[in-house]
């Protein structure tokens, strides 16, 4: 069942990042500029992280089954949009459309997990259904790429999707929900306050704080940046750019199970997150003035193997609230990261469309910008309370 709900992640993976390799061809097909590629690509996140919270309370209620299987239509309906847009406007619709889709898929897995399996295998679980889910990264590298060069971006849409299909499928022929669920559910109105409830508590700001910037900060590269980066700073083909973000994406398999299993625990746990963002934001710093293809592929990599530390944050909100708090907790700490997701696309869209005229090299701009708000999240998530766990 865990299996055919990461299948849905999987997806939501992939559809998140394909600006990456879609960048070059569509500033080509409808001539984009950098400020509505940082839009095309934020807007699924806008869309996935403002619902979050509505997420959170259905799956609290319906359970992880119901909550897929009536939102995941949405995402091949705007992969069909996509497919057939004639513009800007129509492109951003169906991006939105399809953020809306995937807004519960690693949710889904996330709840599930917490109620399956005991507290203290959470960590290694989840991690491990965080790198089985980041397979659909490997999709929106070299294959997607090829399928472009090959067709078009629309076919790109049309063959995720079609797999988006296949993973609906999956999630109602395999997934059931436990007998608990069909018990007496929380009233909306109670599941609702109980949010009011969660930000109340002083350590949610900090966990919030840091969550906006860490996740977006991967994203931003891998689901954006990286793919003109190479093109234009390298002279890349984009199939080549397609190689390089394959290699990126196999290590992001990999860092999530690695974080899972190497968990130090909730004493220390914290001083391990803020270690691990600060060497993230000294990566992004040495890549924005680097100007050599083999030093840009290599922390391209690292970063990726490094974003697996994102376990040891959801591993920090498993312990840092109550089980009946569990699913709009993590529906939180998701909003926040992939809102920060499409705030960060967004706003460096801006930077580089800023950096016209200055002499400034885009990349160096908008790679200085992520580390310099991966400094001010680690800050901030230091000096906010934590929870008494972590105290």
């Amino acid at each position: 069942m865990l299996l055919a709900l990461i299948c849905g992640f999987a997806l939501s993976q992939a559809f998140r990042t394909v600006a990456a390799i879609l960048a070059p061809p569509l500033q080509q097909d409808l001539g984009l500029t950098p400020q509505q590629l940082g839009l095309f690509a934020g807007v699924f996140h806008f869309a996935f992280g403002g619902l979050q919270l509505v997420m959170g309370l259905s799956l609290d209620i319906w359970g992880p089954r119901r909550t897929v299987l009536t939102a995941f239509p949405l995402t091949i309906a705007g992969a069909a949009m996509a497919a057939t847009s004639n513009g800007f406007t129509q492109l951003l619709l169906a991006q939105f459309v399809i953020g809306v889709g995937c807004a519960p898929a690693f949710l889904a897995c996330t709840v599930f997990i917490s109620r399956r399996f005991e507290a203290q295998r959470f960590a290694v679980v989840n991690g491990a259904a965080l790198g089985i889910g980041s397979v659909g990264l490997l999709l929106t590298g070299t294959p997607l790429a090829w399928v472009v060069e090959q067709w078009s971006w629309r076919a790109g849409f049309v063959m995720l999707g079609i797999l988006a299909c296949a993973a609906w499928l999956a999630i109602a022929f395999l997934v059931r929900e436990p007998p608990a669920a069909a018990g007496p559910r929380p009233a909306v109105w109670a599941t609702l306050r109980g949010y009011g409830e969660l930000f109340a508590l002083p350590h949610t700001w900090g966990i919030v704080a840091l969550g906006l910037f860490t996740y977006a900060s991967f994203l931003s590269l891998r689901g954006l940046w990286l793919g003109p980066l190479l093109v234009e700073r390298h002279g890349l083909s984009l199939v080549q750019a397609g190689n390089v973000a394959l290699v990126v994406s196999v290590m992001g398999v990999f860092g999530p199970p690695l974080f899972g299993r190497i968990d130090p625990g909730p004493r220390t746990r914290r001083q391990w997150i803020v270690a691990c963002t600060l060497t993230v934001a000294v990566l992004y710093g040495v890549m924005a003035f680097s100007r050599q293809l083999w030093l840009d592929v290599a922390i391209a990599v690292l970063a990726s193997l490094m974003s697996g530390y994102g376990t040891l944050q959801y591993a920090d909100v498993r312990s840092a609230y109550p089980a009946r708090m569990m699913g709009r907790a993590m529906a939180v700490f998701t909003m926040a990261m992939f809102l920060g997701v499409g705030v960060m696309q967004w706003s460096t869209g801006l930077v580089a469309a800023g950096m016209r005229g200055t002499g400034i090299e885009t990349y160096e701009a908008v790679l200085a910008a992520i580390a310099l708000q991966l400094v001010f999240a680690a800050w901030a998530f230091r000096r906010l309370p934590a929870p008494k766990h972590a105290e």
